[in-house]
């Protein structure tokens, strides 16, 4: 694969300035990585949420840095999994869409996990895989993962009590949940299983992904309630006047978040913290899945479109990085970064080179308040409804659906909720974008070129 055009030389002062990142310390930095599964730019406090409870990552933002302008790799799960493990956005990335759950990595896509592995890393994964079942190219022990333990598949990710998971290569039974009976709820088991690894002190530095399917609605499996998501409990919110979905909904954050607060606490037990790089951000912005209506909690803060739209509020999203010692703590950053920048910058970070030929910057300069090199564009591309296509150049965002279709133009930074689609008024600007479009991506074999189906784009999609 070349070396994609797009990506400007970069400026060898900042290399300079970030390289030894890793040298003189006596262990590299550990990685602690937590995704959340269609969290809303707004569902967070420290992101203007007022009615969800979200203490503990609120606390992470106020020791670290909030990112106000962090993008996913895609709107929808397994594409935006697929560009944060590989560092190529969608136009480049195998998975493009979530019409083939599950479609697997390719031996020779290395992931974040293979290339930390490799650097001596002990590589631990939990929850969430998307992008290659028990026995495939891409299964996780394949991939990178010395330690795995989750769901199946992408579609069974989705039921809160499943009577079975993966651990490595063998199947854990959940007999609490065999039957009818719904007794162990699977991101209490996956918060479990992260403590356990993050107790298994080595000499080694640690990167632990923990993939929580929170608050995604549990519209795969069918074991529903009938209010849309199933929790253990929708406390503290029994007593509020909302709709029962809601209040499961508001629940799934709020113990998510108290299960944040235990792993970070086990970090400061265990003399972690200190030389721990703690991530946390969501794979794509809020659904409307199950019953939840995302206006309710004003998930996606000021921003337009959801889950599977590529406007702002489904591909932009919260995100949120501590590193004691190496980020200054209480920071707000604008820095434009995407998903297919995190497997350079954890290769800067870990003192290693990142592999040639992918869409990923290095943002190990903007952690720590340095000089950044900025990327010229970032591109997206989704097949489940068609073809719909997005770019953000400089403040200027496009978006068009259909290979042929007109192409809108919003400039985010005055119009952060893209209401006013100001393409007729500057052509150049434009006509660049139609050019990105046409030039940033490689055709795909498993995801071609058709047109968007017809109808309501909401009532074609899929619900994966």
């Amino acid at each position: 694969m070349k070396r994609r055009t797009f990506l400007k030389t970069i400026d060898l002062g900042i290399v300079g300035a970030t390289a030894s990142l890793a040298q003189g310390q006596a262990k590299k930095p550990n990685i602690l990585f937590i995704l959340a599964d269609d969290l809303g730019f707004g569902d967070l406090g420290c992101y203007g949420q007022q009615l969800i409870k979200t203490p503990n990552i609120d606390r992470l933002a106020a020791e670290g840095v909030r990112f106000t302008q962090a993008y996913a790799g895609s709107t929808v799960c397994a594409p935006s999994r697929c560009s944060l493990m590989t560092g190529l956005h969608t136009g480049h990335a195998r998975t493009r869409g979530n019409q083939s759950p599950d479609l697997p990595l390719r031996p020779q896509d290395l992931t974040v996990a293979e290339l930390l592995k490799q650097a001596g890393y002990r590589t631990g994964l939990i929850g969430k895989w998307s992008l290659g079942q028990l026995g495939s190219t891409g299964y996780p022990p394949r991939k990178g993962w010395d330690e795995w333990f989750g769901y199946f598949s992408q579609v069974h990710a989705h039921n809160y009590y499943p009577e079975h998971l993966l651990e490595n290569d063998h199947s854990y039974l959940l007999k609490g949940n065999m039957g009818t009976q719904r007794k162990e709820y699977a991101p209490d088991v996956f918060t479990e299983r992260a403590l356990q690894f993050l107790d298994r002190k080595t000499e080694q530095p640690f990167f632990l992904h923990v993939c929580y399917t929170t608050p995604h609605a549990n519209n795969e499996m069918g074991r529903d309630t009938g209010n849309g998501m199933e929790v253990p409990s929708d406390e503290p919110y029994s007593q509020k006047p909302w709709p029962q979905i809601e209040k499961n909904f508001a629940a799934m954050i709020t113990r998510m978040d108290a299960d944040i607060g235990k792993l970070l606490a086990k970090l400061e037990q265990t003399g972690e913290a200190g030389n721990t790089l703690v991530l946390f951000t969501s794979d794509n912005g809020p659904h409307q899945e199950g019953g939840h209506k995302p206006g309710h909690f004003e998930s996606g803060g000021p921003l337009r479109g959801i889950k599977r739209d590529l406007y702002e509020g489904g591909v932009r999203v919260p995100s949120i990085m501590k590193w004691p010692g190496k980020i200054q703590p209480g920071r707000v950053s604008d820095q434009v970064w995407a998903f297919w920048d995190f497997l350079p910058t954890v290769a800067e970070i870990a003192g290693i080179a990142a592999p040639d030929g992918i869409d990923g910057i290095s943002m190990a300069p903007a952690l720590l308040g340095k000089p950044q090199k900025q990327h010229e564009y970032l591109y997206w591309e989704f097949h489940e409804r068609g073809f719909d296509q997005a770019v953000r150049l400089g403040n200027w965002k496009g978006v068009r659906s259909g290979r042929q279709g007109v192409i809108e133009l919003y400039d985010v930074h005055a119009d952060l909720s893209e209401r006013k689609n100001v393409a007729d008024g500057n052509p150049e600007i434009v006509a660049r974008i139609r050019q990105i479009m046409e030039t940033a991506r490689t055709d795909s074999a498993e995801f071609q070129v058709r047109e968007r189906v017809g109808g309501n784009s909401k009532k074609n999609a899929s619900k994966k």
